[in-house]
Parts: structure tokens; C-alpha cells; sequence
């Protein structure tokens, strides 16, 4: 199909033979064909239906093929002034660009609507209150020649449209409504605008003769080539799909004709990061079909973790580590703690080992802002880069229009574009002060998020992986990407491998806490956690906190290295200034309290001098109405206090059969022996009144004691077994 003389014609496309010149289209200024498979309306059967709108002055004039025939007669619509441009929205509507601005017509309906620009978007940019209004760049060329810039327009990725008025710019979707987007910065208006994916291309006037490569999401000038004379821009169908990529597009001028192709993408995007614009990487590897990379995830993490690198080395700590957090980068808590120094990160700072070379203990930084325009040459036969532009996204050959030559193979095409490379420079010492401070409070708010997805896949408390959640099924294996080193498909060994990053993350934690606020440690604690021992020890006693270390012992089931610690302050004579509230039994009493009876070892060994100091409580760890004392192993227990005071030993066997109904008969004959030795050793008073009424009532009360053994334990004569009442308990067995 070609516009020649005014007129529209049909040609054959094996031979470029003519067909038929569509004589209703005499006077034509410019056409556009659309193809899209629609469901027949009345059987529902997809179908190819192709639509040709051609511009005759005033007048839209609307043709379409159904099964390859074209309709005899086609459908007419008459705007209010002339059509200088046309560009088809969707399958059935088309944009119509004017002098006066842009309408968007219903090739089935016939509607007709005016695209307005937003009140709200900002236009002080280009000298223009509303869309399509003539600014001053437009009056110049009046001025010159009365010439008005031509109305532009072009489809853009995901139905998107960007219309083109002098230099004033508008992206609207599919049905002619705005969306929130910032002025393209061009200074004059282009000449031709197109996309090729996923750049948006702007030619400008043939007496400057360059193409300008733009991001469609940053709106960033990427590239500039040098293009003499050039004057119009062609686009193979489709242009807004994954099956145009790597196609290319075509230039020309009055005698030549350059065919444009694309750099891979892997390169692209290689050279964005290399040139630190780490923003613009990001942006093209979100709009790339995944097919075009060869890894595209694994790309963008990196591209992303280089950034957070450099907006932490600009002293941006929060936006860097929320950046380093992020779902689809999970930055390894390795590379994240070499930013900081020993006091934070231990062994993994960049500066460990003050002693060491440290030309490897950089952060990447900025690329150096004056050194001017780059002259490296683009591939192929392209002159240098000029403006703003940084990369190679598209090389040209350049040919007569008699002779068109094939494009010359990319040398950078073997390059591996997931190979990502920078330069970096050394920090010259590591943070230190204010900038330390605000730098390990945002550390501490990722760290807490890395520690809180951890919790996601390995239980802090058992250390063993939990079972795949069916809500998140990949859990799993977005926290490999936690591990610096290779992975293993075993569980146990990538149980290990978490459990280790789990330590990383929660001695880093503690030590974050420490210096920025040190009461959260103590929450951090009491928690199920892979703190390491030693760390947490030389941290909590270089600030005297030994109420906290204790908490952490406990927690780390470290109970022997505890209740020395508490031994140490509670059994001084006078309290310690470093930690008085330890001071006396009170402590160590409530920490055996809670231990469980496999522990009875160390219940025994520091419960000693807690019963000599204070015997009435210390008791407590053994008849206390809890689980733990009552499954302590009694046997153990009774020939513990039997060492330690008779009359404790009395007051537990008590408390055992009385109490929690024991019927070992070993207890109950103790238990009598104790007694009686008691009542015949110690002289008449109330405490033996009282301890004979305990006695009487156990004779009359248990059953497991041996009668005879009792009888030949109470001596036939003496004053103080004179007690009927001690004879009559006796006479009911």
C-alpha cells in the first residue's frame, strides 16, 4: 500500500505490481492499516479483520477487508478542519491529529471525541496552557515561513499512545483518557516520532538530522546519532510486541536510506550499569520481555544491589537498605554488612583487618560528572554520541537508496550482558559519628525484615526448615538467594546454610541494637535466636549488662555460664555498683525455677548456697506448685537436702506425700525416721508440739510406712514419747 500522487494504492506484495488506486482517496495526505483478529459478532469465530483509514482533507474515509475482500464502499466521517495525521488506538478507533489538537474516532459507532489535556498536568515546561495551543517555538516558525509543526502521534507498549504537538507532548491509553505523565524535554518540535521496542525515537528537522532513543518510562535521552538530511521514519509492523524485537527500522533522506538495528540487550543494559545509571538499567529490564535476556531476575537484583551500593555510598542509608529489602532482590546479609565498619559487621566489614590491602574495600560510586561527551563510537558505522545521550542502543549502516546493505554483525553480540562489571573507588575510612548512627538505624530496619522472612522457611527455636507454606510455595527458593555460597539441593545442607546467614543476621542485629539503642536487645533476647555467644558476652559486659546477659543465657539454654554469673553478684556480701538488682538469692531462686528437670545436675549444684542463704524461699524450686518441681527426680532431691539440713529434707518429704500423694514406701519410712529422730533428739517446746502433730497425723494417714521399723525406732521409756496421742496413732495400724 503506498500514498503516490495524492492517491492511495493497493499493490501486490510478492511483485509490487499495482492492484488498484482507490480513486475516493484522490487528494489524500496520509493513510494507516490496522490488523486484529476479532470474534465474528454473530458466530463468535475469530477472524482477521484489517481496517485502512486514509485522511482527504477534511473527510475520514474508513475501508475494510473481511476474508481478504475488501469492502466496495467505504465509511465516512467529516471532522472539523483537516487531518494531518493518523494512527489507529485500537482495532476499531484511530487518533486524527489537527492543527486545532487530536480527536478520537468510532470507526463503528462514528463517534467522535476531543482529546483534552488534564487541568493538573504541568505545561509551564513548553510555554503551552493546553494542549495543542500554538507556543512560542510554533509562532517562530510562522514567523519564518508559516509553517505550523505537524501533529504526531504513535502506539506506544501496553496500548499506551503518545500524541505530539509542537514540543508539547500527552500519553493517553486506548480510549483517548490522559494518564499522569511528565513533558518530554524537547526543545524543538521533532519531526517524526515513532517506537521501536521498547524506545521511544524522535527524528528531528533534516537541517539538524538526528535521532533522539528515549526511555518511555524515564522520558531520559539515551542516545543521539548523527543522521545528515534525514527526514522519515519507517517501522515494520508490528512495533509495540515481543515479535519486533531485534527487527530494526529504517531512516531516510532525499538519496540514502539507513537501516537501524539494535544493540542485543543483555549489552544495553550492561552499558546503563556500567555508566551508573542504575535507574535507567532497572527501568529497561522492567519493560523487556523476559525471552530477550539472558537473566533477567538475576539482572535486575544485581542492577538493583549496585544501586543501593552507591545510594549508601551518597549517605541515602534508608533508601539504600529499603532497596536492598526489597522481594525481588533479598540482598545477601554478607554484601550488605561489608558497608559497614567492625563495630557493626565484625569480620565481614571492608575494613576486618585495618593491616590488610584494602584496595578491594570500595563502594561503587558516581562516574566523574565533568568529563564531557562521550566520543567512544557507537557499533557499526555510527558517528559519536552528542547531547545526553550514554549508550548504544541502536547502530546504523548506511546505503543508497539504489543499494541497501545488510547490517554488519554486532561485536559486542557474544558479550555476556548478565556479566555485570563497574569501576569502584575506596572509601577513604569507614563511617563513623552522625553518618554511623543514621546508617545503622536503617541497617537495623533491614536486618529485622531479613530476619522476619527468614522466620518464613527455618524455625529460629529448632533450627530445622519448616514445611513449604501452600500460600508461598517458593519461599523456599527466594531465600537462596540469602547464601553467598553455591547451593545444595539437600535440606540438611541448606538448613545449615540458613542457620548460618539466621547467626549473621541476629549477632549483627544485636550488635546494630547495641550501638544505636541498646534496650531493644533485651526483646531480642527473649526471643528464640542464632545470637553467638561470644559476641553477645564481650558486647553486654563491656556496658555492665548482666541482667540482659542473663535473659541471653537463658535463651541459649547457656544455663551453666548464667547461674555462675549469678552466683558471682548474689552471693557477694555487699551488692556490686555494676548490678545491684542481682544481689542475694532472689535471682538465682527464680532462674532454677524455671529449669527443667533435665537439668537437675545444675538445679543442685547452684541451689546449695541459695538454701543456706535462704532457705524458706530457695524451697521453692522444689514444692512450688509448678511442672517443673513437681517432676524433679525425687530420689535425687531428697539425698540433695538430706546433705543440706535434715529439717529441709523433713519439710519436702512432707510436701511429696501429703501433697503430690507419693506412695514410695522408701519416702514414707524416711520420713518417720526423720521424725522420730527429731522428736528424741530436740528438748520439749511448741516447734516439737508441732512437729509431733505432723507426726501423728502422717502415722494415721499413710499406709507405706513400715509399723514394725517405726515401733523399734520410738524408745520404750523417756518423757518426751509420752504422748497417748502418739500411741494411738501407732494402735490404728
Amino acid at each position: 500500500m503506498s500514498l503516490s500522487n495524492y492517491c492511495v494504492s493497493l499493490h501486490d506484495l510478492q511483485t509490487y505490481e499495482p492492484i488498484e488506486t482507490l480513486g475516493r482517496t484522490r487528494n489524500a495526505s496520509c493513510f494507516a492499516v490496522t490488523s486484529n483478529i476479532l470474534k465474528d459478532p454473530a458466530t463468535g469465530i475469530p477472524e482477521i479483520i484489517s481496517r485502512l483509514a486514509v485522511a482527504v482533507k477534511r473527510r475520514l474515509l474508513l475501508w475494510s477487508w473481511h476474508e481478504s475482500e475488501l469492502d466496495p464502499e467505504p465509511i465516512e466521517v467529516v471532522l472539523t478542519e483537516s487531518i494531518r495525521s493518523l494512527t489507529w488506538a485500537s482495532a476499531t478507533k484511530v487518533v486524527c491529529g489537527m492543527n486545532s489538537g487530536y480527536v478520537l474516532v468510532n470507526v463503528l459507532t462514528k463517534e467522535v471525541d476531543d482529546i483534552v489535556r488534564p487541568e493538573n498536568v504541568d505545561s509551564a515546561a513548553t510555554g503551552q496552557g493546553r494542549f495543542g495551543a500554538i507556543s512560542t517555538a510554533s509562532m517562530g516558525y510562522m514567523g519564518l515561513g508559516g509553517y505550523t509543526p505537524k501533529p504526531l502521534s504513535t502506539n506506544l507498549a501496553g496500548g499506551e499512545i503518545l500524541l505530539v504537538k509542537d514540543v508539547s507532548t500527552l500519553f493517553v491509553d486506548e480510549e483517548g483518557k490522559p494518564r499522569e505523565k511528565k513533558q518530554m524535554p524537547w526543545q524543538t518540535a521533532p519531526e517524526a516520532v515513532g517506537y521501536s521496542y521498547p524506545y521511544i525515537l524522535a527524528l528531528q528537522s533534516p537541517t539538524k538530522g538526528t535521532l533522539e532513543i528515549r526511555n518511555p518510562d524515564t522520558l531520559t535521552l539515551l542516545q543521539t546519532i548523527s543522521l545528515a538530511g534525514a527526514a522519515q521514519l519507517h517501522f515494520p509492523p508490528p512495533n509495540v510486541s515481543l515479535a519486533h524485537a531485534a527487527k530494526g527500522f529504517h531512516i531516510s533522506s532525499e538519496r540514502c536510506v539507513w537501516k537501524m538495528d539494535a544493540t542485543d540487550y543483555d549489552s544495553q543494559v550492561k552499558e546503563l550499569v556500567d555508566s551508573f545509571k542504575f535507574d535507567e538499567a532497572i527501568s529497561i529490564l522492567n519493560m523487556l520481555e523476559d525471552a530477550l535476556l539472558k537473566n533477567k531476575t538475576e539482572t535486575r537484583r544485581e542492577t538493583k544491589m549496585l544501586k543501593a551500593e552507591v545510594l549508601f555510598r551518597e549517605k541515602a542509608y534508608q533508601a539504600s537498605m529499603d532497596l536492598f529489602n526489597e522481594e525481588d532482590v533479598n540482598a545477601p546479609p554478607e554484601r550488605v554488612l561489608r558497608l559497614f565498619p567492625p563495630m557493626i559487621s565484625g569480620e565481614l566489614s571492608a575494613w576486618a583487618h585495618s593491616g590488610d590491602d584494602e584496595s578491594d574495600a570500595g563502594i561503587p560510586d558516581r562516574p566523574n560528572r565533568s568529563r564531557g561527551n562521550d566520543t567512544a563510537s557507537i557499533a557499526g558505522a555510527s558517528p559519536p554520541r552528542t547531547g545526553g545521550g550514554w549508550g548504544s542502543m541502536f547502530r546504523k549502516t548506511a546505503s543508497e537508496t539504489a543499494s541497501i546493505k545488510s547490517p554488519r554483525k554486532n561485536k559486542d553480540a557474544d558479550d555476556d550482558g548478565a556479566s555485570i562489571k563497574t569501576k569502584a573507588t575506596v572509601l577513604e575510612r569507614p563511617l563513623e559519628g552522625k553518618d554511623l548512627t543514621s546508617a545503622a538505624h536503617a541497617l537495623a530496619t533491614y536486618l529485622a525484615q531479613t530476619r522476619s522472612r527468614l522466620q518464613r522457611v527455618i524455625d529460629p527455636r529448632t533450627g530445622r526448615l519448616k514445611p513449604p507454606s501452600s500460600k508461598n510455595k517458593t519461599a523456599e527458593e527466594n531465600f537462596k538467594n540469602f547464601l553467598s555460597a553455591a547451593h545444595s539441593d539437600s535440606d540438611r545442607k541448606l538448613e545449615e546454610e540458613l542457620q548460618q546467614t539466621f547467626g549473621l543476621v541476629d549477632t549483627t542485629l544485636f550488635r546494630t541494637y547495641m550501638f544505636v539503642k541498646s534496650p531493644l536487645a533485651g526483646p531480642l533476647f527473649r526471643l528464640p535466636n542464632f545470637c553467638d555467644p561470644d559476641v553477645v558476652n564481650e558486647k553486654l559486659l563491656e556496658q555492665n549488662r548482666y541482667n540482659e546477659l542473663v535473659d541471653f543465657f537463658y535463651g541459649k539454654q547457656l544455663h551453666s555460664q548464667a547461674l555462675e554469673l549469678l552466683k558471682k553478684f548474689g552471693a557477694s556480701e555487699q551488692p556490686d555498683e555494676a548490678a545491684p538488682s542481682l544481689h542475694g538469692p532472689q535471682r538465682t531462686i527464680g532462674y532454677l525455677q524455671k529449669l527443667p528437670p533435665q537439668e537437675i545436675d545444675l538445679i543442685l549444684k547452684y541451689s546449695e548456697w541459695t538454701l543456706r542463704e535462704a532457705p524458706e524461699e530457695a524451697m521453692e524450686v522444689f514444692i512450688a506448685d509448678s511442672e517443673n518441681a513437681e517432676t524433679l527426680p525425687r530420689d535425687r532431691v531428697v539425698k540433695f537436702l538430706d546433705g543440706i539440713d535434715q529439717a529441709l529434707e523433713i519439710r519436702y518429704l512432707e510436701h511429696i506425700i501429703a501433697e503430690l500423694n507419693d506412695l514410695t514406701p522408701e519416702f514414707h519410712n524416711r520420713l518417720a525416721e526423720l521424725m522420730i529422730r527429731h522428736l528424741k533428739e530436740k528438748p520439749r517446746s511448741e516447734e516439737w508440739d508441732n512437729l509431733m502433730d505432723r507426726f501423728v497425723k502422717f502415722l494415721r494417714a499413710s499406709r507405706q510406712y513400715s509399723l514394725s521399723r517405726a515401733f523399734g525406732m520410738i524408745p520404750r521409756e523417756g518423757n518426751n514419747f509420752s504422748d497417748s496421742s502418739l500411741t494411738g496413732g501407732l494402735a490404728e495400724r
